[in-house]
């Protein structure tokens, strides 16, 4: 083998080995700031809101796209709301399973095009002041990870 054949080969490994996200920002306002980063070593996605405004309403519309490294024929979700380092709230659900789905890309193949434009409403009417993190992971039925982010949510609105 050429040793520039082995240098390309470590070079790819190192890159695989070191791969962290960038942290997006999906809104910054006066008293509302939201930002994420994949948790998925493999892969990144786009997620976006209108307003930051409109995620302190009921429903709001989002914007989100990837690329399916993984076939989606059962889809979950797992949330979990994370106040100063600990696990305080946990939420699941089944999204996607044969002859019961929520979501318009259940079935959709590895490979193909993920995109979600519309509105999303939160089982919550008000969200949480403070700092916190909102770690949301989709997995398939062979409990692979689809996508993965944890949200970073600093909320200083008033409510009252």
């Amino acid at each position: 083998m050429k040793t520039s054949n082995i240098v390309f080969i470590f070079v790819l490994l190192y890159i695989n080995a070191s791969t962290e996200w960038p942290t997006h920002t999906v809104c910054k306002e006066d008293n509302l700031e939201i930002y994420y980063k994949s948790c998925d070593s493999q892969q990144d996605f786009a997620f976006s809101i209108d307003r930051c405004s409109d995620v302190t309403t009921h429903t709001f519309n989002i914007r989100a796209a990837m690329v399916l490294r993984h076939s989606i024929k059962e889809l979950y979700i797992k949330v979990d709301l994370i106040m100063n380092g600990k696990t305080i709230l946990t939420y699941s659900e089944v999204l996607c399973e044969p002859g019961h789905s929520k979501l318009i890309f259940c079935g959709k193949k590895k490979g193909e095009h993920l995109y979600y434009e519309g509105p999303v409403t939160l089982g919550i009417k008000e969200i949480p002041q403070g700092d916190y993190t909102v770690s949301a992971k989709l997995t398939n039925e062979d409990h692979v990870t689809v996508a993965c982010a944890d949200f970073t949510v600093k909320n200083y609105l008033d409510y009252y």
